[in-house]
C-alpha cells in the first residue's frame, strides 16, 4: 500500500484511502508502522467509508508506534468521519483534531 504522505519535521502526515475497512485494514498496519517517522497523523478527510477493522487497526498502529517511542494522532474536517470517531469513543483513545496543522503542532 502506498498513501500520500507529507512530512513536517518529525511528523509524518498520511491521507487515508476512500475505503478503510477490513480490506485494507492489514496492508495499512504494515504501511504506518514501517515509515520513516514513528510520529503520524492519519487524515481521514478523504475516507468515505470506515468500518470497525479500520478502527482497530487505527489503535493497533497506534499501540505500535508507542512502543517505536512514537504515537499516532487522527485530523479530520469530516463531520460523519469525526461523529464515528465520537460514537465508538475511539476519541477518548487517541487524540483527533480538526485539521492536519492542529494534529502536527500538538508533537511540538
Amino acid at each position: 500500500m502506498k498513501l500520500p504522505t507529507e512530512i513536517f519535521g518529525e511528523v509524518i502526515v498520511v491521507h487515508t484511502p476512500q475505503q478503510l475497512g477490513q480490506d485494507q485494514a492489514e496492508p495499512l498496519m504494515e504501511y504506518l508502522t514501517t515509515l520513516e517517522r514513528v510520529n503520524v497523523v492519519v487524515d481521514l478527510d478523504n475516507a468515505e467509508s470506515i468500518d470497525s477493522m479500520g478502527l482497530e487497526t487505527l489503535l493497533d498502529a497506534q499501540d505500535r508506534l508507542r512502543e517505536f517511542g512514537g504515537d499516532l494522532r487522527v485530523s479530520t474536517e469530516n463531520h460523519i468521519n469525526r461523529k464515528i470517531m465520537e460514537i465508538t469513543r475511539l476519541d477518548r483513545h487517541m487524540d483527533v483534531f480538526d485539521n492536519v496543522i492542529d494534529a502536527v503542532k500538538s508533537y511540538a
